[in-house]
């Protein structure tokens, strides 16, 4: 059984994250949209936006279920969902904004909620509403980065593009090079990128799923894995959004569609960037010139600083750096071809990057520490992370026309910034891993006298 501390914890932030979801809800409805819990009620009979997510979340509960139970909660769901798919079939209902699967999955998922609730005792009630938790925790982090995102944008009617992009010049505009290389791929290398890009998610539930493989066995949660990493990060990084608002060079120094066109794959796909200070990107690198807020519409997400696309890859590499070859290898195919895709789709500048790395490495610190007991290394590496962090903000919103003026002087700073945290964590998290000491040699003996 829990200790009532430890009981208390998890009841304060179950409140807490039920308050948050409340405040985004009404935060959404003042903009007359449905918020995450709305989101998420209107899937248990409609058509889910999140099809393959509502899966995903299913998949990462059965790790506390036997084998059989497994079957039996695959088979439920397959069968719900045909069933689902019989009636919009014979009522003439289109699937037109949604997935047509996906509802057996959160049936399954409030289900074994209501079997923990009333079936089961003790430790057996508390693993299984805590795989249901976390199940759902997934589905509801995607729900409310919407919002986030929703919110963003109606609350920052003005970006800092141009202090970004003036910043950028330091590391060689790299969003305007990898634009030009993936454009000049054609339809090849935009549809592996966009594959890849846009199966983040389940990239991180198969790294998820290996590392709790034991939980059924062993009937408790590993004390830290993937999902608390991701759950973090997309709860802190909507944050930063608001703090320091940017849309992207796509958007900010582009149609917002040019370059889907390029590869005759989004041709006809309406420019979605309203307001763009200049149509530039990929061709030409902006001007150096003094940069200053610039208003911007009310619909694109203010989502690119840090790129939580490169946190959420980075943190899947760093996950599968204890698991197989395969696995590992698999994690930094993932990390290289997102931060490829993130460059060259023109949704992010090379110093979003830098920001996300520092980021994850700081959370990652942070979640690290807080299970070891906040110890003095832990600290110091988590105040480090932040101090850096915040640091590549202030410059880049206060000195981005000399650091543009002196590439070779502030673009190897920059780097070497990231580069200590990355040391730090490195160095860090290798001392708090169990080893073994070196034998001691043996003293010689003291001759007789």
């Amino acid at each position: 059984m829990w200790s009532r501390p430890r009981a208390r914890l998890w009841a304060v932030a179950g409140v807490a994250a039920l308050g948050f979801l409340v405040a985004l809800e009404v935060a959404a409805r003042r903009y007359g949209l449905p918020g995450p819990i709305t989101n998420q009620v209107r899937e248990v009979v409609f058509a889910p936006k999140s099809g393959f997510l509502l899966y995903a979340g299913m998949a990462l509960m059965m790790v506390v279920l036997t084998w059989r139970q497994r079957l039996i909660a695959a088979a439920a769901a397959i069968g719900i969902d045909v069933a689902f798919l019989a009636v919009r079939w014979a009522a003439g209902a289109e699937v037109t904004d949604g997935h047509p699967f996906g509802n057996g999955a959160l049936w399954v998922l409030l289900g074994c909620a209501v079997i923990g609730v009333t079936r089961r005792t003790g430790r057996e009630r508390v693993l299984l509403l805590q795989g249901v938790g976390l199940g759902l925790l997934l589905v509801a982090g995607r729900k409310t980065g919407d919002t986030w995102l929703l919110i963003t944008s109606k609350t920052r009617p003005e970006v800092l593009d141009q202090y970004v992009a003036t910043a950028d010049h330091a590391l060689g505009n790299p969003s305007w090079l990898a634009g030009r290389m993936l454009t000049a791929t054609g339809a090849i290398g935009f549809n592996f990128l966009d594959i890849v890009y846009g199966q983040l998610a389940v990239a991180a539930v198969i790294v998820a799923l290996y590392q709790l493989r034991n939980v059924a066995a062993e009937r408790r949660f590993p004390g830290h894995h993937l999902v608390r990493t991701f759950l973090v990060i997309g709860l802190l990084g909507p944050a930063t959004y608001m703090i320091f608002p940017v849309v992207g060079p796509i958007f900010a120094y582009g149609t917002g569609a040019e370059h889907w066109a390029s590869v005759s794959l989004w041709a006809d796909t309406p420019s979605s960037a309203h307001w763009a200070v200049a149509h530039l990107w990929p061709q030409t690198p902006p001007p150096i010139a003094g940069p200053h807020h610039m208003p911007f519409d009310g619909i694109t997400p203010r989502n690119c600083m840090p790129s939580l696309h490169t946190a959420w890859a980075v943190a899947i590499f760093i996950h599968t750096r204890q698991g197989p070859r395969a696995l590992r290898f698999a994690g930094t195919f993932w990390l290289i071809a997102t931060l490829a895709a993130t460059l060259g789709f023109g949704y992010h500048y090379g110093v979003d990057l830098l920001a996300g790395v520092v980021f994850t490495l700081t959370i990652e610190a942070a979640l690290r520490t807080y299970d070891r007991g906040w110890d003095r290394s832990g600290i110091l590496l988590v105040a480090y992370g932040a101090t850096v962090f915040t640091g590549l903000l202030l410059s880049y919103r206060f000195l981005p026309l000399r650091m543009a003026e002196h590439p070779w002087v502030s673009g190897p700073l920059l780097v070497l910034a990231m580069t200590s945290v990355i040391y730090g964590y490195v160095r860090t998290t290798a001392l708090w891993e169990p080893g073994t000491m070196p034998a001691r040699r043996p003293e010689p003996l003291p001759e007789p006298i």
